[in-house]
């Protein structure tokens, strides 16, 4: 048992380039202004996730597609910083990496992203096929080509038939964007984190409404989360209890960019670790407030020790 806790956490889905620029306010369409800072930084759901868990102190691998460059070269040594093993990562010999637009206004707390993510091809099963699942524990999938993502997590299915419930990797899965081919990864994830933006697309106008409205899509015996900014973030398991926990805002928002993103990398650390839901629930919000108090990622490591 102890080896297997020791085993790597597995984030599959998006990396690419951010410019932040912060402002001090939103900018007005076709003026020109000065930001108070500017700075590059490892971006992508799934990239970020790796971010945080790193500085918690989990083992984490990221899986995902670069097209090789000087942004490549840029995110490559990133990884390299955080410890993040990227063996699994696939070069793509068509496509640009994907890079982000980032406006960061603290005063407002808003966070404004333009991507442009077009023509670099994602990581597919037959590419996943090719990684050794023998070293992780755990699996967290940024939804994205969600056919293929199917595939994959078929993939670890099948590997974890013949285990014990113990040694068996974990399948977490992200809903992010309200795009309808996301949907049909509902039923494949032990752990579904679904989105505000989801929760309000199909009608519903709280996180315990859409948890209680949505749970009948997961698979059974899954447990389904929804974070909601600043009213904190529920979660319902199998037992039917919504457990809640409370936001933790910074003394000053500074920097929302990312939040849910340790958010979801903050639950997946405690239950990997054997922590409890409503534990995990209560961390993951503790986390993601913290990371609002400041720019980038930094201080999230004094959080491991909590």
């Amino acid at each position: 048992m102890e080896e297997y806790k020791k085993k790597k956490i597995l984030c599959v889905g998006l990396v690419c380039l951010d410019i932040i620029n912060v402002v001090e306010k939103y900018p007005e369409e076709d003026t020109d202004s000065r930001c108070l800072s500017q700075r590059w930084q490892r971006g992508g759901n799934a990239s970020n996730s790796c971010t945080v868990l790193s500085l918690l102190g989990a083992s984490c691998a990221f899986m995902g597609s670069l097209s090789s460059g000087y942004v490549a070269d840029f995110i490559m040594a990133d990884f390299s910083r955080r410890d993040v093993d990227v063996s699994a990562v696939v070069l793509q010999v068509e496509g640009q990496t994907p890079s982000a637009c980032c406006v960061v206004c603290p005063a407002s707390g808003s966070r404004t992203v333009i991507l442009s993510d077009t023509n670099l091809p994602d990581v597919n099963a037959e590419d996943f096929s090719k990684v050794d699942l023998h070293q992780f524990k755990w699996i967290h999938w940024e939804g994205r080509n969600a056919a293929q993502q199917v595939q994959m997590i078929q993939q670890v299915e099948v590997f974890n038939r013949p285990l014990p419930p113990q040694e068996r990797i974990t399948l977490s899965l992200e809903i992010e964007k309200t795009r309808e081919p996301l949907y049909q990864l509902f039923p494949h994830g032990d752990l579904v984190f679904v989105s505000k933006d989801v929760a309000r697309h199909f009608g519903f106008q709280s996180a315990g409404a859409a948890l209680k409205g949505l749970y009948s899509r997961v698979k059974q015996g899954a447990v389904l989360v929804c974070a909601w900014a600043e009213e904190g973030a529920d979660a319902l398991g199998p037992d039917g209890v919504v457990l809640h926990s409370d936001a933790f805002p910074p003394e000053t928002l500074v920097d929302t960019l990312g939040a849910g993103d340790t958010f979801n990398s903050a639950v997946i650390y405690t239950l990997s670790n054997g922590g409890s839901l409503q534990d995990a629930l209560t961390f993951g919000c503790r986390v993601a407030g913290r990371k609002c108090g400041f720019h980038g990622y930094d201080g999230i490591a004094e959080m491991s020790a909590l």
